[in-house]
């Protein structure tokens, strides 16, 4: 793995050399843009809307727009002023438990790893956090954005886990929703239960998988193989049948019932 950020955590006076590294990766397959005829890559231009002729970097600015319409044009001195000190520590300036976080702040995950001369001071904090049963909250600045996050011990290392600022997140509040003391009776209540209880398991991640890059790379295979000529498709799999809202919620259940048993 390649280190995305080197720098230190600093934990009251003591401080510990880091490697950041990412804790995800995302499995996709990349697919140009071409012209069908051809297969030319399609190239993107940078086009003026007024005269739509094309605009050279060294013309383009980067500009806030007021509710008149005109814009606030900002140079490169103006953003610098906004933007936070850049600093190479990740700095924890508080103590928390972690299920007091919702998981709607939790972000994306990095794995932490200490600088050969670090080893005690990184084991201490990880074991320190670990007999806690708390995280550190902590700001630490990548790509020149300041950012949220926590660290925890789990599985023997401490994880940075990049968390929301409260100020990103939507108000729920917002939508259209249900009213609280809408009527649900007793019936549909406990039929709903059953149908938790009888898919409720133990969470296991490694068995679920996403299947969708691999299906893609065997109908490019299948492409490939066919060399220009129409691909048979295999039969294709029976849809299940759909159900309108305003269908009868009982009948619904029931249904869900009878289809998990069989």
């Amino acid at each position: 793995m390649k280190a995305l950020w080197k720098g230190g955590i600093s934990f009251g006076l003591v401080n510990i050399p880091v490697k950041l590294y990412s804790g995800s990766q995302t499995h996709r397959i990349d697919l140009d843009m071409i012209r069908k005829k051809d297969q030319c890559r399609i190239e993107y231009v940078r086009v003026c809307k007024k005269d739509g002729k094309e605009v050279p970097w060294d013309e383009i600015a980067k500009g806030y727009k007021k509710e008149n319409g005109d814009y606030v044009i900002l140079d490169k001195a103006d953003i610098a002023r906004a933007m936070p000190e850049k600093t190479q520590s990740i700095d924890i300036f508080e103590f928390v438990k972690e299920d007091e976080i919702a998981s709607k702040y939790l972000e994306k995950p990095y794995l932490v790893e200490p600088d050969k001369i670090a080893a005690k001071t990184y084991a201490l904090l990880r074991d320190a956090l670990k007999k806690s049963g708390k995280v550190g909250l902590c700001k630490f600045i990548i790509r020149q954005s300041e950012h949220l996050g926590i660290l925890k011990e789990e599985d023997g290392a401490i994880l940075l886990i990049q968390i929301r600022f409260d100020q990103d997140l939507r108000d729920p509040h917002e939508l259209n929703l249900p009213a609280k003391n809408i009527t649900i009776s007793k019936k549909e209540l406990d039929m709903a239960m059953n149908i938790i209880d009888q898919l409720t398991d133990k969470f296991e991640p490694e068995k679920y998988k996403d299947t969708y890059k691999d299906e893609l790379l065997k109908v490019i295979k299948k492409k490939a193989a066919a060399k220009g000529k129409k691909v048979v498709e295999d039969e294709e799999p029976k849809k299940k049948k759909e159900r309108h809202p305003a269908d009868d919620l009982l009948d619904q259940l029931r249904a869900s019932l009878e289809a998990i048993k069989n």
